[in-house]
């Protein structure tokens, strides 16, 4: 979401009059400077690019395309033309009318009577955002109404760059816990935060992106890359957020898969393009947003980057129509931090406010002139208004509501402390989290070791974590290219990061237990190869795998971490090796070495992190994490998708850059492994426990009554409402099933539901089984059972049918798994729906 240094984007607002001309660039002489590239090639089009109509055209209106006249970097530019059409054009915009429920009923009804008394002018001014308030964006307000600047701030994982703010674990963490109840817990601290700060708008939780690329920058940031474990996080943080009535923000939508050319680029060109069928779009992609969506979501933010070859926050066929018809979307659009990429063509399209300042709509009124000449309609003018201030109706704002309370490390200001009590559920969500992998020979839970050694970079603090005083760790400044942060690692890099009060190492933690038992330690933070200590009972290694916005990751592994490793391994009989990650870390380079009796995904904790792994080393916490990705052998195994697109020399030559989407389809992840028969080195859900558990009596029956349509598709008398058709959500079948602690220690278990529907085994373009369930069945003591129920929806048995432009629910047998992890699956029983 950041504006990054030396990237300039242009700040033209292109109005199309009836006489088809393009009006001068307002803004001042720094406009004109930032927009001499682009000046030129606009100025040309003219006419032209006014009266195209479909989104691709549209972008022609605002950067540098359709010539042949050489420029930026002194090549040719390309015609667009070849690519007009390819994203649907979806017109018009739809009007909000809160008709999902009572609720926004209400908020629309106050917003109406407030935006029927403003002046166009206010209009236009609530619509932009004022770079100069106190908040990562501000909008403009309309004193005379009562209607304050309503105010924006990150991040997903904790409100960046503030003092006496908690630092949360990031998304990536939190989904490998697979609780949906810590999950909204998260979302309402998160919450409670950013109303303590007098935030109105949160700007996550996140699900763009998904996690297509492995090497993707900003996965951490996003849950899973399952879009059922996604979607769980998404809908539970959104409803804990705006419980404590902050708009909350699910981002970025849609398709923001990469960050290596996720914008245009005055030397390389247009912005990566993501080549989308609908049915991926669909079952993969827009999937997570509709939990958030049905949870209320008051605001979504577009992404960066191409859909089909329109620009995400100008693409009607996204905006239009996937979100605001079939998923009847209530808020607003709010684009990326200077994700506008043209006028005329992002109003039209459904964008409804820009970010951070004016953009294409101009700080001299240009959408003003827009509407006044026919280009923008009053109608949607009016509907971009009403639909922000209806979110904030939505959300209560207008009742007490705090105002802001930010500033910077320069400002003295008395302190605002909004933490509360949430260390204590950082640290629980932090062992959550945390996902055991592998433990032989007894080796895990310690069991007060005398002798104990601490290795690696990552067991302590970074020696000056705040080159950045808003980023732990390290910002763009100084952050490129990094594969490893140079000390523990509780969060990752970028927009998405968070400002922790205090970081708990693993290195301090382990300090304190061991002087309680009496015992002894040596460390060393810095060799490859530390001294030897013969005697030791234990020695833990600490390594990590970093990530950050702005560039994706060269690798997941790191040579000199594996070297390390191997180093302790050749003399210390029992390594345990704990890696924080940003993502997907190999392990292969020591995973069987049989000195390497223990290994731990410790995620990104957040502030907690050694408390948090340290309960879960010695056993205070039965493990309970499981991985909310595929852990492969080798970087191949991922196939074309482990890199981003684009990375080739001759790839670097299009200006017109695309990466298809479709030709892997719905296979990513462990639908990519189960299709092509590739052993992972951890499946999917994968993660061990200090005990066992056994499975018995599973049963699968369809929800009896007529209340339950089991028709092909759903009711068409039934009106839309925020998050899709009401019966997408209507649970049409339970599964049941019992477990049993089996081991000798109290216990919790992670069961998964997996499903299969008619005709996958059949087809090409389907996944023979998809997580549909999870739940966390304990704590157990041993010998103890118990009954576990899941309830399926309709849109869990459904699939997206490209020719209806409906979810279907496909007659026949639907296989049903439960387990433990994507391929550990101990039952197995049918649905039939006829």
């Amino acid at each position: 979401m950041e504006r990054l240094k030396g990237l300039v984007l242009p700040r033209r607002f292109q109005a199309c009059g009836s006489g088809g001309g393009v009006p001068a660039a307002g803004g001042g002489r720094n406009h004109q400077t930032v927009l001499s590239i682009k000046q030129t090639v606009v100025s040309l089009l003219g006419a032209a690019a006014c009266v195209m109509q479909d989104d691709a055209t549209k972008h022609e209106i605002s950067s540098p395309l359709s010539s042949t006249t050489g420029v930026g970097s002194g090549r040719g530019i390309p015609s667009e033309v070849p690519y007009y059409g390819r994203s649907p054009p979806v017109y018009p915009s739809p009007t909000g009318n809160g008709s999902t429920s009572m609720q926004w009923s209400s908020a629309y009804r106050h917003a109406r009577l407030v935006v029927n008394q403003m002046t166009l002018a206010e209009k236009v001014n609530l619509t932009h955002g004022h770079p100069s308030g106190p908040c990562v964006g501000n909008t403009g307000a309309v004193p005379r109404l009562d209607i304050p600047s309503i105010c924006f701030a990150d991040g997903p994982s904790g409100i960046r760059g503030q003092e006496f703010v908690s630092a949360f674990p990031a998304g990536i963490h939190l989904a490998a816990t697979f609780d949906r109840d810590l999950m909204y817990r998260y979302g309402r601290a998160l919450g409670a935060e950013y109303r303590g700060k007098g935030v109105n708008v949160a700007l996550g939780p996140v699900a763009g992106p998904l996690g297509r690329i492995v090497k993707g920058g900003r996965n951490w940031e996003g849950l899973s890359n399952d879009p059922y474990l996604a979607g769980a996080g998404m809908g539970a943080i959104t409803r804990g957020i705006q419980d404590n009535g902050v708009i909350a923000t699910p981002k970025h939508w849609l398709l923001n898969e990469q960050e290596f050319r996720r914008r245009w680029d005055k030397d390389l060109g247009d912005a990566i393009s993501a080549g989308v069928d609908d049915r991926t779009l669909h079952e993969l992609y827009a999937f997570p947003f509709m939990d958030a969506l049905r949870e209320g979501a008051g605001a979504i933010m577009c992404s960066y980057q191409k859909a089909n070859h329109s620009y995400a926050c100008q693409n009607s066929k996204l905006l239009n129509g996937v979100l605001k018809t079939e998923l009847g979307f209530e808020g607003f659009v709010v684009s990326d931090w200077d994700g506008q990429m043209s006028g005329v063509a992002s109003a039209n399209a459904g964008l409804d406010l820009v970010m951070p300042n004016a953009g294409f709509w101009g700080i001299d009124g240009g959408l003003g002139e827009a509407v006044r000449n026919g280009s923008v309609t009053e109608e949607r003018m009016d509907d971009m208004a009403t639909r922000i201030l209806a979110a904030w109706y939505f959300l209560k704002q207008e009742n007490g509501y705090p105002p802001p309370e930010l500033g910077d490390n320069l400002q003295v200001r008395l302190p605002v402390d909004v933490r509360g009590d949430h260390a204590g559920l950082i640290r629980e969500i932090g062992a959550a989290g945390t996902v055991l992998v592998k433990n032989e020979k007894g080796a895990l839970p310690l069991k007060k070791p005398s002798f104990v050694c601490v290795y690696g970079y990552d067991a302590e603090v970074k020696a000056t974590p705040w080159d950045n005083r808003d980023r732990y760790g390290g910002g763009y400044e100084v952050n490129w290219g990094w594969n490893v942060l140079n000390g523990t690692m509780t969060t990752a890099g970028g927009s998405g990061s968070n400002t922790p009060p205090y970081v708990i190492s693993p290195f301090q933690a382990i300090q304190e237990r061991v002087r309680r038992d009496k015992g002894m330690l040596r460390w060393d933070f810095w060799s490859e190869n530390p001294t030897r200590y013969l005697n030791a009972e234990a020695c833990l290694v600490f390594i990590n795998a970093y990530a950050s916005e702005t560039f994706d990751r060269s690798s997941l592994t790191d040579e000199f971490s594996d070297r390390l490793v191997l180093n302790v391994a050749a003399w210390c009989k029992n390594t345990i090796v704990v890696v924080h990650s940003a993502g997907v870390r190999l392990v292969d380079a020591f995973i069987e070495h049989p000195n390497v009796t223990a290994v731990v995904m410790a995620g990104l904790p957040g502030q907690e992190s050694g408390n948090s792994l340290v309960s879960v080393l010695y056993g205070d916490i039965n493990p309970t994490g499981r991985l909310p990705y595929t852990v492969a052998k080798r970087e191949e195994d991922y196939g074309k998708v482990v890199d981003p697109a684009g990375l080739s020399a001759e790839e670097q030559k299009q200006y017109f850059p695309e990466d298809d989407f479709s030709a892997e389809g719905l296979f990513i992840d462990y639908r990519a492994f189960d299709k092509k028969g590739i052993e992972p080195r951890f499946e999917f859900g994968f993660g061990l426990s200090y005990t066992t558990f056994g499975y018995d009596e599973l049963e699968a029956s369809l929800v009896p009554g007529k209340a339950t349509n089991l028709d092909e598709f759903p009711g068409e008398d039934v009106a839309v409402a925020q998050g899709g058709h009401p019966e997408l959500w209507d649970v049409v079948a339970i599964v049941k099933c019992v477990v049993t602690n089996t081991g000798e220690v109290d216990g919790t278990e992670v069961t998964q539901l997996y499903v299969g529907v008619p005709g996958a085994e059949e087809e090409d373009t389907t996944p023979n089984r998809q997580l549909r369930g999870f739940n966390k069945v304990g704590p157990l003591v041993p010998g103890q059972d118990r009954e576990v129920v899941f309830e399926l929806t309709r849109r869990d048995l459904s699939v997206w049918d490209v020719v209806a432009q409906k979810w279907r629910l496909r007659r026949g047998e639907y296989t049903v798994w439960v387990g433990t992890s994507s391929r550990d699956l101990r039952m197995q029983t049918m649905l039939v729906v006829e």
